[in-house]
């Protein structure tokens, strides 16, 4: 049930990212019946209800936003980050939690890897640890494939951990460059990967209309279907 309490989460993201909005209301509503379903199996348990479920969240906008609610006064989305987090903290100490010792405590390892990357670096901009411009963030990429170049011509055939591990910091400054950017990075890279499915698809299509495979093509032949579609996309 968890693995599928994911994929309608991602199917919203998906919907939403579209603005199908037909289909977003019908994967709003899946996702609203596993809610209903866990809140139903809890009420059975006698832990809670879908009712507790409603007005525990209502309570917590609005014990979290007392700039929207209360007296609290915000003057920009930074203060309101920052009343909305000294709130969670306080909320911590009350329930007994331990309080984070560092800034970057409490980031799920269960997200995925692009958002943990994002909330890394929104974390260490609060505290002043970020980039001055993006220029300095495209240098620290070239950087990064510098080192990795570097790395996979003293290795052998078979990369090693030295070689993942460069792969890995491209991909962290890139997701960076992302947030600087304040762009999500799961919703580029998302838009990126329909972008390649969508070209693709429309490639076979085009060799099979000339009554071929794609295996039975050279990789110059593809190259040029492929760079035809691009051209028919650019506006």
């Amino acid at each position: 049930m968890k693995g599928l309490l994911l994929e309608e989460a991602y199917e919203v993201v998906d919907a939403a990212g579209a603005r199908d909005f037909d289909g977003l209301e019908d994967e709003l509503g899946d996702l609203l019946f596993l809610v209903t379903f866990y809140s139903r199996v809890a009420e059975e348990e006698g832990r809670f209800t879908i009712e507790d479920v409603v007005e525990r969240v209502h309570a917590k906008l609005i014990r979290r936003h007392p700039h929207v609610f209360g007296d609290v006064k915000a003057g920009n989305p930074s203060e309101a980050l920052q009343s909305w987090m000294a709130v969670k903290e306080k909320e911590r100490a009350a329930e007994g939690k331990r309080v984070k010792k560092s800034l970057l405590d409490g980031i799920l390892p269960s997200l995925p890897s692009t958002l943990v990357a994002h909330e890394l670096g929104t974390r260490a901009a609060e505290v002043g640890f970020e980039w001055a411009k993006v220029g300095d963030l495209l240098e620290k990429i070239e950087e990064e494939v510098h080192e990795l170049r570097q790395e996979l011509a003293a290795q052998p055939p078979s990369p090693t951990a030295r070689v993942e591990e460069e792969v890995g910091d491209l991909l962290f400054a890139v997701a960076n460059l992302s947030r600087f950017l304040h762009f999500d990075a799961e919703s580029c890279l998302r838009r990126a990967n329909q972008k390649f499915q969508r070209r693709f698809q429309a490639m076979e299509q085009e060799i099979l209309k000339c009554g071929k495979q794609l295996k039975e093509c050279s990789l110059e032949e593809m190259e040029a279907v492929w760079t035809n579609i691009k051209k028919q996309e650019t506006p």
